[in-house]
């Protein structure tokens, strides 16, 4: 069975909020603030956390956090510059207040913080690289700003690897007429516990493409937050997840349109498999009453692989303006086709080729928009890893390694 919502490019009925009381949960009123006194340790039923495993986050709500469980390696492309800084840097902070608790601690906790900067003008010729890798189970924050300068352009890659509890901070500063690119790669070790806030602030004409890619870990809960400064900005938002056995992962988008004429495009795609797997994405889109001839859409589908595993999935688009291009969102939440697998097996196609045929087309269209051939090929070969689990189930064979970032 699919369950999907669907609502065109026009404004949903109860949807229009111009000129009313916001209501109660809306974004425009979300709290957010640097300091920990404010945003209080949640107990689990708030509305931005009642799908997530409070319990197993616990480590990553308090104040006396360690900032020696990752490490952190940049490989810049030549144009790019890279600086570690401590917390007094006036770079930092610029792109947003935290807006949850573990926000909060990630920005309380950091002594040190990552500068990339792409200088004014330029274009990168490479990739420019950003590991982080756990190397102990401490608590731990970290803090990463990437800032294009005006009219530059680079694609940035975070790479999350080996084993870490960590809740980390994420700037993107996007400054007029800047073109980025920022990949955020989850290929955790099997028992990670990882809470990252990602803040972005896109200048005048300046484009933003974010993608998050999210594989392996316990916990994973992602919360990317982009808002206009500047009239004639875009955002691009890209996400694709893959979700085991009492795997937990989260990605929760919101899309501040504050200003004129800017558009958003959000599309996240995911797999689910196993007993206990379960994902969240929640999109929300804000268009702001001076937030004219704004123009966005979002989109979320979920592919339910095996019994036992659960998908939620909550688009949300507050519009303060009449005065807009096009807003919609669309949702939807399928099991595996079995008709497909049917149909590609009479033709002679073994079934775990017929299972990697249908669920690569699934991925394909999102996987070829990464534009990172590196990532791309392991994103590949990380779906393949992941059916070759759900295969050993159904045939009672052993599954085949992952393979190593």
């Amino acid at each position: 069975m699919t369950l999907t919502t669907d609502h065109s490019r026009a404004v949903a009925d109860g949807a229009h909020t111009h000129g009313a009381v916001k209501p109660e949960g809306s974004r425009a009123e979300r709290r957010t603030s640097f300091s920990l006194d404010e945003i209080p340790v949640p107990h689990g039923r708030e509305e931005e956390w009642r799908f997530s495993p409070a319990d197993r986050l616990q480590p990553l709500f308090q104040a006396d956090l360690g900032t020696t469980g990752v490490t952190v390696e940049v490989t810049p492309a030549p144009e790019v510059t890279v600086e570690t800084v401590g917390r007094d840097d006036a770079r930092l902070g610029t792109a947003g207040k935290p807006g949850d608790r573990t926000a909060v601690t990630a920005w309380n906790g950091f002594e040190q913080a990552t500068v990339v900067t792409v200088p004014a003008e330029a274009v990168a010729t490479g990739v420019t690289s950003v590991r982080v890798e756990g190397v102990a189970k401490d608590a731990t924050a970290t803090h990463v700003l990437v800032r294009a300068e005006r009219h530059s352009q680079a694609i940035v890659v975070l790479d999350h690897a080996g084993d870490a509890t960590l809740t980390e901070t994420v700037e993107i500063v996007v400054e007029d007429g800047a073109h980025l690119t920022v990949v955020s790669v989850q290929d955790w070790a099997d028992g990670a516990v990882h809470a990252s806030s990602h803040r972005a602030r896109l200048g005048r004409d300046a484009k933003l493409k974010h993608v998050v890619v999210t594989f392996g870990g316990d916990v994973v809960r992602i919360t990317p937050d982009a808002e206009f400064t500047g009239t004639g900005g875009e955002v691009e938002m890209v996400g694709l997840y893959f979700a085991d056995n009492d795997q937990h992962q989260e990605h929760r988008l919101f899309v501040d349109h504050a200003v004129p004429d800017c558009t958003s495009r959000v599309t996240y795609k995911g797999a689910l498999q196993g007993s206990g797997a379960h994902t969240v994405w929640v999109g929300d889109v804000l268009i702001r009453a001076n937030a004219e001839n704004t123009d966005t859409y979002e989109l979320n589908r979920n592919l339910v692989l095996t019994d036992g595993a659960r998908a939620d999935s909550v688009p949300n688009l507050e519009i303060e303006t009449g005065e807009i291009a096009g807003a919609g969102h669309a949702s939807a939440t399928g099991r595996f086709d079995d008709e497909q697998l049917f149909y590609l097996q009479a033709r002679g196609i073994p079934e775990v080729e017929a299972r990697r045929l249908v669920v690569r087309g699934f991925f394909a269209e999102l996987i070829q928009e990464i534009g990172v051939a590196e990532v791309e090929e392991r994103l590949l070969a990380s779906i393949d890893a992941e059916l070759e689990k759900s295969m050993s189930v159904i045939t009672g064979a052993p599954a085949v390694e992952a393979p190593t970032a």
